[in-house]
């Protein structure tokens, strides 16, 4: 059995590379890569239309993703600010009441489950 070889990106010619990054680029801005899409009779200038396109639908999405991260902190503060008024000592101690009642393995965990920022409590014990 023989393996398949791929060129190098380097080897490919420029409309090589265009599909490879449209491929890429669709996947960013839909979660999937394009099926039943040939591009096979595709210029550079068609690529060039299609990842304008697509580079609106992913800063589209990441606008989206922003706005919904900050308001996932503003939830999140809030919550730890009612828990103080309710008891908790401090920040610190408002978290470790979040980590049990989330059931969360940790501040990683702690904030995938509230939708907040993957490195939201980092340098936070």
């Amino acid at each position: 059995m023989t393996e398949a070889t791929f060129p190098s990106w380097d080897d490919m010619t420029d409309l090589q590379q265009a599909s490879c990054m449209f491929w890429d680029m669709y996947k960013d801005a839909h979660g999937f890569r394009p099926r039943g899409v040939d591009t096979s009779a595709w210029t550079l200038e068609d690529f060039s239309r299609e990842f304008d396109h697509l580079g609106r639908m992913i800063e589209q999405q990441e606008q989206e993703r922003l706005r919904q991260e900050q308001q996932a902190i503003t939830h999140f503060e809030r919550r730890l600010q009612e828990l103080q008024r309710l008891g908790a000592q401090d920040r610190e101690d408002a978290i470790r009441w979040c980590l049990d009642a989330d059931d969360a393995r940790d501040l990683e965990d702690l904030a995938w489950r509230n939708e907040l920022p993957w490195n939201y409590f980092h340098g936070q014990a």
